[in-house]
């Protein structure tokens, strides 16, 4: 059978790519390699704790629309251990506890329904997803705890992440070689296959084009 074509939109995409790698050059990066500068490492650790912290709360309400409820109650313990002996979540007591994260998305909880990924798109400001896993991220941002807060504090929170999770990003971008779009796109959707799979590596793409029936 002829390969389906995961990305039909690849002249937009491309233009939004573009746009994308010119903000991150001008303003992001830069704001990176500062924070990396100023902040010690531990810190840098505390932060991307903090994060994973409140993911793990995301986490367990996407373990229950998996039906996954073991996976829902170690999330739990995990977030109201990390919570509170570790610091509202500085510290990953929880692991050190032997309770392992359960890392899923909106976008996880789609494909265990059969949903399939759809075409890749770049979309503006907040880069590479695909139809399912945007779809799972506006799921997720509106059901998460950073929500749930004022205006002022959810924007802080969020400009905070995206600077550390870009800064976390810096020592991997000498491993760009050739077409910078086609290597960010490939990654993505390699690591999106892992994520949603548990690591058994599947043909994903082959027949979204049956399912969705887009045009090239």
């Amino acid at each position: 059978a002829e390969e389906a074509n995961v990305d039909p939109f690849e002249g937009a995409n491309r233009a939004v790519f573009v746009f994308n790698d010119g903000l991150d050059k001008m303003i992001l990066a830069p704001v990176a390699r500062g924070y990396n500068w100023v902040t010690p490492g531990f810190v840098q650790t505390g932060v991307r704790n903090f994060f994973a912290n409140l993911y793990d709360l995301n986490g367990a309400v996407n373990a229950v629309l998996q039906g996954r409820f073991t996976k829902m109650a170690e999330n739990t313990g995990r977030f109201l251990v990390n919570s509170t002996v570790g610091m509202f979540g500085f510290i990953d007591i929880a692991s050190e506890m032997g309770i392992d994260p359960y890392r899923t998305d909106f976008g996880h909880t789609l494909a265990t329904w059969g949903f399939r990924s759809g075409p890749y798109l770049m979309v503006p400001f907040f880069g590479p997803r695909t139809v399912r896993s945007g779809t799972g991220t506006m799921f997720d941002t509106v059901a998460s705890l950073q929500w749930q807060l004022d205006t002022t504090s959810r924007n802080l929170l969020f400009a905070l992440e995206v600077v550390d999770n870009r800064a976390s990003l810096s020592a991997a971008e000498d491993l760009i070689t050739g077409d910078r779009y086609i290597f960010v796109r490939d990654a993505y959707l390699q690591q999106r296959e892992y994520f949603v799979t548990g690591g058994a590596v599947v043909d994903t793409f082959s027949d979204f084009e049956d399912e969705f029936d887009w045009e090239e």
